[in-house]
């Protein structure tokens, strides 16, 4: 699914800016969070897993409404995983996830990664909205720098 890239080149600046820049503009109309976490490999564990562990570490749990959104990827191990927090995984529809998933994958496949990540960002973005609009002042509870592990 993914290049050949290393850590500092499997997203340039603008395409990190592009992606940042979509997840601001979701993050506008919803109460919910959504980060990205890029690391060359999972660890030789399961996605789901490692997302889980990051998922603790950034303190995405923490939201007031249990609204956070992680998509994970482990672009060496040709691998990624879509996390969502208790309360947004429970309002979205059963297939949202599935959906998202398989959507990542054709893109990752045919190696649009940014075109791949921003669409990813703005179903999630919509989905969140859906359930959790925004209510008043947007509160940014958690940064949206893409966050690039080992």
């Amino acid at each position: 699914m993914f290049t050949n890239r290393t850590k500092k080149t499997f997203l340039t600046e603008e395409e990190n800016e592009v992606i940042m820049t979509c997840i601001r503009e979701h993050e506008l109309r919803t109460s919910g969070e959504i980060r990205i976490c890029i690391e060359s490999r999972c660890s030789y564990m399961d996605p789901i897993e490692r997302a889980k562990e990051l998922f603790v570490e950034l303190n995405m749990w923490k939201t007031p409404e249990r609204n956070g959104v992680l998509i994970y990827i482990a672009y060496k191990d040709k691998d990624f995983a879509l996390l969502g927090d208790e309360a947004i995984f429970k309002e979205a529809h059963p297939g949202f996830w599935a959906t998202e998933s398989k959507r990542l994958g054709y893109y990752f496949f045919h190696h649009h990664f940014v075109k791949g990540i921003t669409t990813c960002v703005t179903n999630v973005g919509d989905e969140l909205e859906k359930h959790f609009p925004r209510k008043g002042e947007k509160k940014n509870e958690l940064p949206d720098e893409i966050i690039f592990g080992k």
